[in-house]
């Protein structure tokens, strides 16, 4: 091997060892990059998994709060969640009526007043609408102007009687009083005289200045619209009818001698003779004391049974009573209103019980009022039927302010109006 030789073979090593460098750095580069690659991904991954648990752990504490204890509610949300907490009167002392309304048939309503939203004081506490019981006459008139008002119909009230008598109000309806036709008897705030409850006695006369004062009657019927016709109870049955077709509405008020003198029969008479066909009549029965609390004795029981068979009741008291509810029925079925034109009211009842079932107006009447149990919740807990007048104290009662040793009670009305 010559110079030449070594030195090409020197050059040829040179090179390669060049090249084998070149080739072991890029290795090594590569190493590097892979495996800072690796550290890039696995941080990535670790960054990853740490965003997700930390999604994770948020939600689940949110939903652990959430469980732990409820939101914080707005003044607005307050305002809703005691939105059962009625005033009974507006800011200018003005009554507020709480009302139960139930659609009869397409063009005419039924309504119920309650005890609640009036200015009557006392045994009437507060929504009281009879005017015959010795209440303020000035703020049973304004009861009553409240109720038109919250209507946008004029009442028409007469003097009820415990006959079987119907009035035509189409007849004598006129306007006597700022809220309707009022020929009940009542005593009127308007005539100038100085309120005394042991002085004041019902107007007996016919007229007075050429106006229907009192007109003694236990129903009423009309083919006027926007007339509601009242019946005043606290205790006995209300029994509201309409024939839509015909145009005519009907309110009778059923007492035990009411029923028993035809007062049904009377009424639907007279709405024969203006077109009804009972057919088409519809009819609901009102609140009024149910048969397990309406005890009368053993001789009214037993007479009244006879009239209308089965209505024979043994009361929670004990006694014998009468069912007025089940001879109402007897008697609508035996003029030809078939069943499925009654239609039932103790839904809309129901429900309006369970809605005011926490009202501070009627907590506070529980309390003052004597009647039962003092705490509303204890009150509403034994309702076993909330069209007992006796039972809810939603409404009067006459029997329930009795056994309250009371010396008077209020009035509600039923009513019925056509648009």
């Amino acid at each position: 091997m010559n110079k030449n030789d070594d030195d090409n073979i020197e050059a040829f090593s040179a090179e390669e060892a060049i090249q084998e460098a070149e080739e072991t750095v890029n290795e090594e580069a590569e190493k590097i990059a892979k495996s800072e690659a690796n550290k890039a991904a696995d941080l990535s991954a670790a960054l990853g998994q740490a965003i997700n648990d930390a999604i994770a752990k948020a939600k689940n504490q949110k939903i652990q709060d959430s469980m732990a204890a409820p939101a914080q509610e707005k003044p607005e949300d307050s305002k809703i969640l005691n939105s059962t907490e009625i005033a009974p009167t507006d800011q200018d002392g003005n009554p507020i009526p709480v009302t139960i309304p139930v659609a009869l048939t397409p063009n005419t309503t039924v309504v119920y007043t309650t005890r609640l939203g009036g200015v009557s004081e006392g045994d009437f506490a507060h929504f009281n609408l009879g005017g015959k019981g010795g209440d303020d006459p000035a703020k049973v008139r304004a009861n009553r102007e409240a109720l038109a008002k919250e209507l946008g119909a004029k009442l028409s009230l007469i003097k009820q009687v415990h006959s079987g008598d119907a009035i035509d109000v189409d007849e004598v309806y006129t306007d006597n009083s700022p809220f309707g036709f009022d020929a009940s008897g009542s005593v009127d705030a308007m005539l100038g005289a100085t309120y005394n409850p042991k002085l004041s006695t019902v107007d007996s006369v016919d007229k007075v200045n050429g106006d229907v004062q009192v007109l003694d009657g236990d129903a009423q019927v009309t083919t006027k619209t926007g007339i509601a016709l009242g019946m005043f109870a606290a205790d006995c049955l209300p029994v509201l009818l309409a024939d839509d077709e015909a145009g005519v509405i009907a309110a009778a008020h059923c007492g035990r001698l009411g029923l028993q003198k035809g007062v049904i029969r009377a009424t639907l008479d007279m709405m024969q003779e203006k077109g009804a066909d009972p057919a088409r009549i519809v009819a609901t029965l009102g609140p009024c004391i149910c048969g397990d609390c309406y005890e009368v004795g053993s001789d009214i029981a037993d007479d009244f049974d006879a009239q209308f068979p089965g209505t024979f009741t043994l009361t929670r008291f004990g006694g014998p009573g009468i069912d007025l509810a089940a001879a109402a029925l007897q008697e609508l079925t035996k003029a030809g209103i078939s069943e499925d034109h009654i239609i039932s009211s103790r839904p809309r009842v129901n429900a309006a019980t369970q809605y005011l079932s926490e009202d501070a107006e009627l907590a506070q009447l529980c309390q003052e009022d004597n009647e039962g149990d003092p705490n509303l919740h204890e009150r509403i807990g034994k309702i076993r039927h909330s069209m007992c007048t006796l039972e809810n104290p939603l409404w009067f009662s006459h029997r329930r302010a009795q056994l309250a040793h009371k010396d008077h009670e209020g009035r509600m009305l039923a009513l019925i109006v056509r648009r």
